[in-house]
């Protein structure tokens, strides 16, 4: 019996990593298509502005609308789902001949995208309390692995001379074949979320979001912005306050993402010897301290190094808590993460709107001391992550009967 429990775990955490792995790689295939895809519809800068905030809209309403869904029908229903629809809705924006038609397909692309983002984050909090120890922020490092694949692709195949069109469609079709090879291995929905369902629904019903929910959203949505001013700024600072050439200038970024990823791979061991508290409290305080070090940094090879710890800082922060959120109450796991990732992106999507408004008011590397402020209040909140009864147990006390070394 412990065997057959044992397998079915281990095959549902790889499926699980390939839905990571595949998301990633459908938004990174996007971002690295947009200059193109502006060109073909023949819009201005400005205007991709506007477009893109139905992106990041579509992606919120998805999160908010798939999560109780999960908690209703499992994980193992709705996952393929949301992979189909964020496979097939990438070809939309190839397909796109104008705005109006391309605000269409970016609105249902982040449709899928945020759909795809809550449940597979909902599988992976159900699997992680199948190995009974932390293992969601390797998931998270998976999804900027795909991320990052994805950017190899795309460039190669812009460099090959293929048409946005084809290339989106191909990959879409692909990843909608992907998902669906990898929906037999999800686990079926818990028994204590089965057994809870009632109070689940009227849990949704009601709207009654526990107050630590809520906290653990607030904190997301800090620290998810503090992730998204090295995205957008990063390599700007470098070249506009330091004077740095363009291609050293995307070091910035590179030294910030690629620390992002390896502490990712890392912060599951740090978690199970230390605690998820840990993790926020000490990771904050030290993006804190490396964004400090940017914005003050009289050198590019020390800007370039705060952004490297900066990434180290962070990476290990918003699993926790999406994986915090999971825990709180296993039979509203889909309900409580699409509120702490729903909150987080709005996060991502207000960074650009407030620090590019401020340095109308002073210099660029001056405006990141706002961010500093959010890691500092991070750090001293990180207690909310106190484990409770539903939290994963202790490294030392998994039963045998999980192979936890797969």
């Amino acid at each position: 019996m412990f065997g057959a429990m044992t397998k079915p775990l281990r095959s549902a955490r790889r499926a699980t990593f390939a839905y990571f792995a595949l998301n990633g790689f459908v938004l990174g295939l996007w971002v690295v298509h947009i200059p193109a895809i502006e060109h073909q519809v023949g819009i201005s800068h400005a205007t991709l502005g506007w477009l893109l905030l139905l992106l990041g809209a579509g992606a919120f309403v998805g999160m908010q609308l798939v999560g109780p869904l999960t908690d209703r029908f499992g994980a193992r229903r709705v996952v393929p789902l949301s992979a189909a629809l964020c496979g097939a809705s990438l070809a939309l924006p190839g397909l796109a001949g104008n705005a109006w038609t391309l605000g269409v397909a970016l609105l249902v692309f982040g449709l899928g995208n945020g759909s795809l983002d809550v449940s597979m984050n909902a599988h992976a909090v159900q699997v992680e309390a199948g190995y009974r120890r932390p293992i969601m922020s390797a998931f998270h490092a998976v999804f900027s692995v795909g991320g990052v694949l994805a950017a190899l692709v795309g460039a190669q195949a812009l460099g090959w001379g293929w048409s946005t069109t084809a290339t989106l469609t191909t990959v879409g079709i692909l990843a909608v074949a992907v998902g669906a090879a990898a929906a037999p291995a999800l686990l079926p929905r818990s028994e204590t979320a089965g057994s809870a369902e009632r109070s689940a629904t009227k849990a949704t019903t009601w709207r009654t979001t526990p107050l630590r929910i809520w906290a653990l959203a607030g904190l997301a949505l800090m620290l998810m912005l503090t992730e998204g001013v090295a995205n957008d700024w990063s390599a700007l600072a470098l070249r506009d306050v330091l004077d740095a050439p363009a291609a050293t200038a995307a070091l910035a970024y590179g030294a910030f993402a690629t620390a992002m990823t390896v502490g990712r791979l890392l912060a599951d061991r740090v978690a199970a010897r230390f605690g998820p508290v840990a993790i926020v409290r000490h990771g904050s305080a030290l993006a804190a301290i490396a964004l400090t070090l940017v914005a003050l940094a009289p050198s590019i090879p020390l800007a370039i190094t705060g952004w490297a710890l900066f990434g180290v800082g962070l990476s290990g922060t918003v699993p926790q808590l999406f994986s915090a959120a999971g825990h709180a109450d296993p039979a509203a796991a889909g309900a409580n993460v699409s509120r702490v990732a729903g909150l987080g992106y709005l996060g991502v999507l207000a960074g650009p709107a407030i620090i590019g408004p401020l340095t109308h008011l002073m210099p660029l590397n001056h405006t990141f001391f706002l961010p500093v402020a959010f890691c500092v209040a991070a750090a001293l909140s990180a207690r909310i992550l106190r484990p409770g009864a539903a939290q994963p147990r202790p490294q030392g006390d998994r039963p045998a009967a999980v192979d936890v070394h797969a």
